[in-house]
């Protein structure tokens, strides 16, 4: 009998197989004794037409992050101003931000600038490269909200693996063997989780998003539960993770409960990982409750924290227009500036490429704002000058540093 504050489900099922270390694998004579034999692979439980008892207190908590989440995305268009030009760098940026807190759940860890260096193509950094791909899973995720279907979902790890070298064949298509989590891989037994067999993937997917088409249920309980199936099924042979975080904000976008922004939802899971990875084994357990909570928690972090950045950031642009005072009106610097929000590092390629501005427009941008002092010119690879935003980067790099320090 469970307590009032449980979230009931059905537990994932189980199915008996044999695994046999392959022949020619480099293990020692012990660990392939020992990864021989018996194992349990899971089979999702069926949540499209399940009926769910939320009770009042969970209720309570799930409409208050809900809430706050709408909040934010006001607060950020009236903050910047639904035509201001600082609105679509300034979502940028928190896509981002979301975007290198869900690698950094995964140890893919990357400073804000080795990011923007990986985006002007200046970096040399592997794991920039992988974290770049989960920002262009996230972009994908939603651009294609409105149509939350298996093309969707499909074009997510597309976009995400296409990063990693030595992934392309499997960017974009569901996984045709067993993947485990918590053991090597030489054998699934002893695994905290061996997902499904890889044939039972595409009618679990297809579950999966009939549950995320459901009207009848709160927004953070769907994508909680959607999130926590999704890493259930594990539907892919890498990018799991990342990817299933990245259907949260396709849901969000999806569901209206955000419409601007990207509120930083794993910058509050990344906060207390264990509970996370534990609300997951307990939704594999029969008690959705735990995953749902974290998300609650996740989301009222995301709020407070994301308006506390934009703030930040929005400072550091209104000191730099202090710098820029008597720059003419029409001078591109002003197209520049808030460009920075996203990308704090630029050269002339990339401001006329990301801009439209000419060569020369360029040119005199930076020289203007390096001599106002809101750029500083640096060395870049192949003796390659690059100008950056100290104040921005250092404000990118706090907000990271105060995640490690939960």
């Amino acid at each position: 009998m469970g307590n009032d504050d449980e979230l009931l489900i059905p537990p994932v099922g189980r199915e008996e197989h044999v695994w046999h270390i392959a022949d020619d694998a480099p293990v020692s004579r012990s660990r392939r004794s020992r990864g021989n034999g018996d194992y349990e692979s899971t089979v999702p439980a069926r949540l499209a037409s399940l009926e769910l008892s939320i009770s009042a207190a969970l209720s309570a908590d799930v409409e208050e992050a809900a809430g706050a989440l709408s909040r934010f995305d006001m607060y950020a268009a009236s903050r910047l101003g639904a035509g201001n030009r600082v609105l679509g760098p300034m979502s940028a940026v928190l896509l981002r931000t979301e975007a290198t807190s869900s690698s950094q759940i995964e140890h893919l860890t990357v400073g804000a600038k080795n990011l923007a260096l990986e985006t002007i193509h200046e970096s040399s950094s592997d794991n920039a490269a992988i974290v770049v791909g989960n920002v262009r899973a996230m972009e994908a995720a939603l651009r294609l909200s409105k149509d939350m279907d298996e093309e969707h979902v499909l074009a997510m790890h597309r976009a995400l693996m296409l990063a990693q070298p030595g992934w392309e064949e499997e960017a974009g298509r569901y996984r045709d063997r067993l993947v485990w989590v918590g053991t090597d891989s030489y054998s699934p037994r002893g695994a905290s989780h061996v997902a499904q067999q890889a044939e039972l993937v595409p009618a679990a997917m297809r579950d999966l998003l009939a549950f995320i088409a459901r009207d009848d249920l709160p927004v953070i309980v769907q994508c909680a539960m959607a999130h926590a199936q999704f890493e259930t099924i594990h539907p892919f042979s890498d990018g799991n993770g990342r990817c299933g975080r990245a259907l949260v904000h396709a849901i969000l976008r999806n569901k209206s409960l955000v419409h601007a922004t990207t509120p930083p939802v794993s910058a509050g899971l990344l906060r207390r990982t264990d509970s996370y990875f534990d609300a997951l084994t307990a939704f594999r357990n029969g008690d959705a409750e735990p995953i749902v909570e974290s998300f609650v928690e996740a989301c009222l972090f995301a709020a407070s924290s994301g308006e506390r950045l934009i703030d930040d950031l929005t400072h550091q642009l209104d000191l730099a227009r202090e710098q820029l005072q008597g720059t003419r009106s029409d001078s591109p610097v002003w197209r520049v500036l808030p460009q920075l929000i996203e990308q704090p590092i630029v050269t002339t390629k990339y401001l006329c490429e990301a801009l439209g501005l000419s060569k020369s427009q360029s040119e005199r941008a930076i020289r203007r704002m390096e001599s106002a002092g809101v750029l500083t010119a640096r060395s870049g690879r192949q003796r390659n000058v690059i100008w950056e935003h100290r104040g921005i980067l250092d404000v990118l790099d706090a907000y990271a540093v105060g995640l490690r320090r939960r």
